[in-house]
This record gives structure tokens, sequence and C-alpha cells, in this order.
């Protein structure tokens, strides 16, 4: 168990944001000893890493698309002489704007896929991300909405139907984002779609049943996950 976090731990650090050492995670462990109980090993590095822009400079346009950079694979170590390195990667704050649209628009991206994938994935992707896995829509007839909409919890949600059967019980899965949410993430608006989220937040159903589905899962930045029993 040692080991493990060890090695996690090794390559969680080589990553850096700002300046060596400041990057804060929490890693934990999980161990089932055949007579004890249950426990979890815990390693936490505390850090101050900030992405935000500098005192009077203005917000970020996460709308902007995204260019591709280029990094050299190294860490810079705080010495007093000479510059020292070590392999890497790391963001200096020079390039903390760029790297907080990398992580808007992956996010998006994440958002998009789950409801379905396909070209509003793909606006959201560099070449090295996989965007041309997402140029074309994966359901025909889905290039302006997913393949399914479901009122749930007297929302509307867009995205898509997985069908599949567990133990030999037909199970039907729909995973989706609140229609307007989406159609803000469809056109490429990013800033909207994080002010209307930003402004439901608190106020989606914490229900975990609804009349047509025996599980149901709405997460705060509107995505739901709802899962039914089918008839043969």
């Amino acid at each position: 168990m040692y080991k493990q976090l060890s090695t996690a731990s090794a390559h969680v650090e080589s990553v850096h944001i700002g300046p060596y050492g400041t990057v804060p995670y929490l890693l934990i462990g999980t161990e089932i000893p055949a007579k004890e109980s249950l426990a979890l090993h815990v390693l936490e590095a505390p850090g101050t890493t900030l992405l935000r822009p500098p005192d009077g400079k203005p917000g970020i346009d996460l709308d902007l698309a995204l260019t591709q950079e280029e990094f050299m694979p190294d860490v810079v170590l705080p010495t007093d002489g000479d510059r020292a390195t070590i392999p890497g990667f790391q963001v200096q704050p020079e390039s903390f704007a760029w790297f907080s649209i990398v992580l808007a628009r992956t996010e998006a991206a994440t958002l998009t896929a789950f409801t379905g994938g396909g070209k509003p994935t793909a606006q959201y992707l560099t070449k090295e991300q996989g965007r041309r896995h997402f140029q074309h829509d994966t359901h025909a007839g889905t290039a302006r909405l997913r393949d399914a909409e479901h009122r749930i919890h007297d929302i509307d949600f867009v995205g898509t139907d997985h069908i599949y059967r567990l133990n030999g019980t037909r199970v039907e899965a729909f995973s989706g984002l609140e229609k307007s949410l989406y159609m803000h993430l469809h056109r490429g608006h990013i800033n909207e779609y994080r002010r209307q989220v930003h402004d439901l937040r608190g106020q989606w159903p914490p229900r975990s049943t609804s009349k047509y589905w025996n599980t149901v899962s709405v997460r705060a930045d509107g995505t739901v996950l709802a899962i039914r029993l089918r008839d043969e």
C-alpha cells in the first residue's frame, strides 16, 4: 500500500501549476485486510495554487478557440544559483490564461460527450486531445441535438439512451444535460453556460427517483444519469 501511494505521489508531483511544489493534492489508498477492518491510507500535500488573472486584468474569455502550445518537458527547481530542472510538466504564471481555457474547454467537451459526443464535443478539443474522433456525430440525424430528450423532475434534458442487459434484465440508461445549458455548449458559449449553471446552484432536485425512472442522479453541473428496468 505504501509503495502504491509513493508511486502515485511521484506521478502527481510530475505536474506543477505555477512554482515548483505548490500544487495541492490528496491521495487515498484503500486496504482490505484478511482479518482486520477496512483501512484507508491518506497522503496530503498542501498548496496555494490558484488560477486567476493578475490584479487589474480583465477576466478570461473562455469562448476563445483553444490554441496548441508547446512546452519543454521540464520543471524549474527553486535554486539560488544556476537554473536547475527536472523532467515533468509545468505551467508558469504567464500561461495561466491559456491553461484556464484548456481546463474550461476540456470540461465542456466532457459534458457534451456525456450527452452523446459528436461535433459539439469536437469543437472544444485540439487534434492532440482527439478532436478527430468526435468530428462525426455518433448517431444519425444528431447534428442539431442529441438523439433523446426526457423530462425528469419537470426539467427538460437532452442526451442519449443506452440499452443493455444486466444479469439477463433489460436496462435503459439516459445520460444528458439540462436543455438550455446544453444549447449554450452546443453553440460554443462556455461563458454563458457557466453563468447560468452558477445561478442554478442549489436549485437542482435532490430526489433519487422519479415517476418513470428507478434511479436518478442530477449533478450541480446540470447533468443527469437516469436508469430504469425495461419489460421485455
